[in-house]
C-alpha cells in the first residue's frame, strides 16, 4: 500500500461483524476491540449484559490500541495515529506521527520492504531453494540467520522472525488511561503513552492529547512482547524474559532487574508481592514450553521464581484480587483461586472449556465484570460471587 493510500484511510464506518478479533481495551462505557490490520470496533458497553456494536474505525494495519480522555491512539503499520472519539461514531484523525514504528510486526514476525514503495500489507508464501557455497570447515551454522538460510546478505527483504503479543489489564485512575488486556503492545501512565516494538520503548508525550509528540526512545533487548504498569512500576515481557522497570519518573523509566526465564511467548500481570507470567509454544516464540509460571517481586532487584504450573497453551491473563484468569488458548478460560500462590493448580473455580480465549480485562467495580476475546467471538462473565462464575453477554465472530 502507497502512503497516501495509507495516509488517508482513517474513517468512521458503520459498524461491523467481527472476524477476526485482536486486542481490546476499556474506556469508560466503551469497549474497543481491534479488528486485525483493519481497525477498531466501538462497542458500547454501559450494560455488560447487552452489549450494542455502535462503529468501526478504519485504520489499516491495526494492531494495538489506548485511550486518554477522547482520543485514541493507535498504530497503523508504520505510524501511530491520534483519533478524536468524542464522538465514536464520528471519529476523527487528529495527528499522525509518521514512520515511529519501522518494522511493522506481524503475528508470524516482521518482514522488510521497500520502503519507497510503501508498506507491506500482505505477502504469498511460496517454496524456494537457494545452494550457498560454504567454505571447507566452516559450519553450516554460521550460515542460520534470522530463520533464513542462507548467508547475511542474500535475504535482505527476506522474513524475519518476532513475536507479537501486547500488555496487560489495568485499573483506571487520573493518571492511566483505561483498561488494556495482556497481550498489548501500548499503555499509558501519566501523560505519556508507551509504545513498545521489537526491541525499543517509544514515549510518546500526550499531555496535549490531540498532538502527541515523540518524546524518547529507549532500547531494552530483543523480542520483547508485552508491557504492564503497577503502581510506579513497569513489568516488560520478552521472549526470554521479564524487565523490571521503575517508572516513579514516567519520563524516563529506569531499568531495576531482569528475569530471566526459557524462550517461549511471554505476557505477564502483577498483584501485589507477585507477577503470573504465561509461557507458551508457538511459531512466533519458537519454544516448547506451556507453563504458568509466579515469580516473587517483593524484592524488585532479586525476583524469585515461587512455582511453576503446566498449562495447555496458555495466552493472555489477568488478575483481581487474587483471583487469576488464563486464557489457555484451545483449553478454554481457566479461573482460578491464587491467593495462595502454592496451590493455584488445586483451586480452580470455573472452565470454559468450549471457548478458544485469547486474553481477557478483568473490570473490579460494583459488579465484578471480565472481558475476554477469543479466536470466536467476545465473552463477558460476572464473577462478583465466586461461587457463581456465568456468562453474561457475547458478541460472536461472524
Amino acid at each position: 500500500m502507497d502512503y497516501a493510500e495509507l495516509r488517508g484511510s482513517v474513517a468512521s464506518e458503520a459498524p461491523r461483524s467481527l472476524e477476526n478479533p485482536g486486542k481490546i481495551y476499556l474506556f469508560g462505557s466503551y469497549l474497543f476491540v481491534n479488528e486485525m490490520n483493519e481497525g477498531v470496533h466501538v462497542i458500547d458497553n454501559s450494560n455488560p449484559a447487552a452489549p450494542v456494536n455502535k462503529a468501526f474505525i478504519r485504520i489499516p494495519g491495526n494492531v494495538d490500541i489506548a485511550v486518554k480522555g477522547n482520543v485514541l491512539y493507535a498504530d497503523s503499520y508504520v505510524d501511530l495515529v491520534a483519533i478524536n472519539i468524542s464522538n465514536p461514531e464520528s471519529a476523527s484523525e487528529t495527528r499522525r506521527l509518521e514512520n515511529l514504528f519501522p518494522q511493522r510486526i506481524w503475528d508470524l514476525g516482521y518482514y522488510y520492504g521497500d520502503p519507497e514503495k510503501g508498506v507491506i500489507v500482505n505477502w504469498e508464501l511460496t517454496d524456494k531453494t537457494e545452494t550457498v557455497d560454504v567454505a571447507c570447515g566452516q559450519e553450516a551454522s554460521q550460515y542460520y540467520y534470522w530463520g533464513s538460510w542462507g548467508a547475511e546478505g542474500d535475504f535482505a527483504g527476506g522474513p524475519v522472525l518476532a513475536g507479537n503479543s501486547g500488555a496487560p489489564s489495568i485499573k483506571t485512575n487520573a493518571t492511566l488511561g483505561g483498561q488494556g488486556g495482556s497481550m498489548a503492545r501500548f499503555t499509558i501512565a501519566s501523560h505519556y503513552l508507551y509504545c513498545i516494538d521489537n526491541t525499543d520503548m517509544n514515549l510518546v508525550d500526550i499531555a496535549d492529547a490531540s498532538n502527541p509528540v515523540i518524546w524518547t526512545k529507549q532500547s531494552i533487548g530483543f523480542n520483547i512482547e508485552t508491557i504492564f504498569p503497577y503502581g510506579n512500576n513497569l513489568f516488560i515481557g520478552s521472549r526470554n524474559g521479564m524487565y523490571i522497570y521503575d517508572n516513579s519518573n514516567p519520563a524516563s523509566p529506569t531499568l531495576i532487574s531482569t528475569y530471566q526465564h526459557i524462550t517461549s511467548c511471554d505476557p505477564v500481570v502483577v498483584e501485589g508481592n507477585y507477577a503470573y507470567v504465561t509461557l507458551r509454544s508457538g511459531t512466533p516464540c519458537q519454544g516448547f514450553t506451556n507453563v504458568l509460571e509466579v515469580v516473587d517481586i517483593s524484592n524488585l532487584s532479586s525476583p524469585v521464581l515461587v512455582k511453576q504450573y503446566p498449562m495447555f497453551n496458555p495466552h493472555g491473563l489477568g488478575i483481581d484480587n487474587g483471583t487469576l484468569f488464563i486464557c489457555d488458548g484451545d483449553a478454554g478460560l481457566k479461573v482460578f483461586n491464587a491467593t495462595d500462590p502454592n496451590t493455584i493448580d488445586q483451586n480452580l473455580l470455573k472452565h470454559y472449556g468450549t471457548v478458544q480465549a485469547y486474553d481477557v480485562i478483568p473490570v473490579n467495580s460494583s459488579n465484578d465484570i471480565l472481558i475476554m476475546i477469543g479466536t470466536d467471538g467476545l465473552y463477558q462473565y460476572d464473577y462478583n460471587d465466586l461461587n457463581d462464575i456465568h456468562l453474561i453477554s457475547s458478541i460472536p465472530v461472524i
